[in-house]
């Protein structure tokens, strides 16, 4: 049985070489929530993990298959293998805080989705899908950072005294996020045989069945679903009043990361079919460091 130390160092590792943007949030936090959020981060790039690899299809549904069991075993407080290090310490992570472990099953089923070869008609399709693979990943977050609140937003809801869960606030920032690396990564998913901007949008907007084509529709499509983006961005960091400092932080930078993305795509909607848009180390220390002094992205 690997230690919880061990398990701990390896999910730590496993983040910094393959999440940088996560990591740049998560280094803010004080050890014992950032060991846990890489525990999470690491099992859910195990998920990815099996999607994105070569296997044929119906290896992929099994091992998916084969992680809702291990899911379904942390839910009862144990790792399936006490000697792997990702289920040794996503369940000593969930022994410690009230993370609702079952949301990992939402990742492995937004998986199951891209193995299948899952088509998207609508823009609630594309915010299912996102709220599937992302806003889990907020709830799963909030077991982690716990709230300053009792659960419920304020008057920054919709509406004079209008009030959302706060699962439901994190579910929104984590549509942001993934609307943006869907644009960002257009021209990678395309590739993979993934499409996940909408039909009905394409559509509209004129763009080649089965392509990324002609490039001013495209450009067309990115920039409306970038202001799409900007909309749950907005709804999302009201999930920043409900943190402590340090939770704050580790938010703020990531959502600062992902927002001054979207400005460059928005800026540049072309450029997402010509290459991966990224931010430089320095803009994105610059950010976690704002986000650590208490500015909202």
């Amino acid at each position: 049985m690997i230690d919880a130390e061990a398990a701990y160092r390896r999910c730590e590792e496993i983040t910094w070489s393959e999440a940088r943007n996560f990591a740049y949030g998560i280094r803010l936090l004080p050890p014992p929530k950032r060991r846990a959020m890489a525990a999470l981060y690491a099992m859910a790039r195990r998920i990815d993990d099996v999607g994105d690899g070569d296997w044929p299809q119906d290896r992929k549904l099994a091992a998916l298959s084969d992680l809702h069991s291990a899911i379904d075993t942390l839910e009862s407080g144990r790792a399936a293998d006490p000697d792997d290090p990702v289920l040794a310490a996503v369940a000593h992570a969930s022994a410690n805080f009230p993370i609702p472990v079952a949301a990992l099953h939402e990742i492995v089923e937004g998986c199951e989705l891209d193995v299948r070869g899952e088509t998207y008609a609508t823009m609630d399709d594309t915010v299912r899908y996102c709220r599937l693979v992302a806003g889990s990943v907020g709830r799963l977050s909030l077991g982690v950072f716990g709230t300053r609140t009792a659960g419920r937003s304020g008057a920054h809801g919709y509406g004079p005294g209008a009030e959302r869960p706060v699962e439901e606030i994190a579910d929104d920032l984590g549509v942001a996020l993934q609307l943006t690396n869907m644009l960002r990564d257009i021209a990678e998913d395309h590739r993979m045989g993934r499409v996940y901007l909408p039909e009905q949008e394409r559509e509209r907007f004129g763009i080649v069945p089965g392509q990324w084509a002609p490039p001013e529709s495209v450009a067309a499509l990115v920039q409306f679903v970038a202001s799409q983006a900007v909309v749950w961005f907005e709804r999302g960091l009201v999930l920043l009043e409900h943190l402590d400092h340090r939770s704050r932080a580790c938010t703020a930078a990531m959502a600062g990361i992902y927002r001054r993305l979207l400005a460059r795509i928005l800026a540049q909607p072309d450029a997402p079919l010509e290459r991966r848009v990224s931010l430089p180390a320095w803009e994105k220390g610059l950010v976690a460091a704002r986000s650590l002094s208490g500015l909202r992205p």
